[in-house]
């Protein structure tokens, strides 16, 4: 139906026994109306979209600001120091890869809902991502300070990743070309290391949730289980190779003979 008139026109014809007359069709009407409304007060039933699922007022517009105060307003109470420790980088690339992963994805743009009331902000659905892959937290554990729940903390960490991959991958997760090649040969000669393109090393990152039956295969000198990231990387911290996956077990030799990083160059 397109509108009320349309309904109302319905239940007259189809419902409503057209001989009847009108003092019959407001009786019918009105007793109908007095069972949804009996049914109404004495079944108030669930608020929400989905069934058994409580709606709390997370009041996300307050915490936004107190997030916005915290690190990124004019006078932040945390400042330069504790932003870089806790978000693993300085505040100006933060806001770069907010803004464009904003711009790219229409999921990160702050809306309103069917009720009128706005939504998490970019700003809270970057900062739980950056959490996330950070401190390897659980979803979870976001919803006190920055009010967004598990599932959409997951949701907002994949549409993140991705965003982050297709806006970046072309400039920063290429390998080196003729160009690049011919600066960082120059890189490394003015620095007493000719024919050097960057320097490569492995390290270990713990598997927190490594099944049992693993651990042997994934433990080495490292006394949990991890997995190995070998990484090339200029004198500007530019990374130009990477390799992830090996077992914790292998030594560096290992993860070097298993890598494709001498077929790429």
């Amino acid at each position: 139906m397109d509108s009320d008139d349309e309904f109302n026109q319905f239940v007259m014809d189809e419902v409503i026994d057209s001989s009847s007359s009108d003092d019959e069709r407001k009786a019918l009407i009105s007793g109908a109306a007095h069972i949804i409304v009996e049914d109404t007060v004495n079944h108030p039933g669930r608020i929400g979209s989905i069934e058994g699922h409580d709606v709390l007022d997370r009041e996300r517009l307050f915490f936004h600001q107190l997030l916005y105060k915290d690190y990124f307003s004019d006078k932040p109470t945390f400042g330069p120091h504790i932003f870089r420790r806790r978000f693993r980088m300085r505040r100006h690339v933060f806001l770069r890869i907010m803004n464009a992963v904003e711009e790219h994805d229409d999921y990160f743009v702050q809306k309103r809902n069917a009720a009128g009331t706005l939504g998490l902000s970019c700003l809270q659905k970057v900062v739980a991502a950056f959490r996330l892959l950070a401190y390897g937290v659980s979803a979870d554990a976001l919803d006190e300070y920055i009010r967004i729940g598990e599932s959409t903390a997951l949701e907002a960490l994949r549409k993140f990743t991705r965003a982050v991959v297709e806006v970046f991958a072309p400039e920063y997760m290429r390998l080196p070309n003729e160009e690049d090649t011919a600066r960082l040969l120059a890189i490394g000669s003015r620095r007493g290391f000719p024919g050097m393109l960057g320097s490569i090393d492995c390290m270990h990152w713990t598997w927190k949730n490594c099944p049992t039956a693993w651990h042997g295969m994934y433990r080495g000198h490292k006394k949990e289980p991890t997995i190995i990231l070998e990484a090339v990387a200029s004198q500007d911290l530019w990374i130009w190779h990477s390799f992830f996956g090996m077992p914790g077990s292998h030594n560096d030799i290992n993860v070097l003979q298993r890598s494709p990083i001498f077929a790429s160059t």
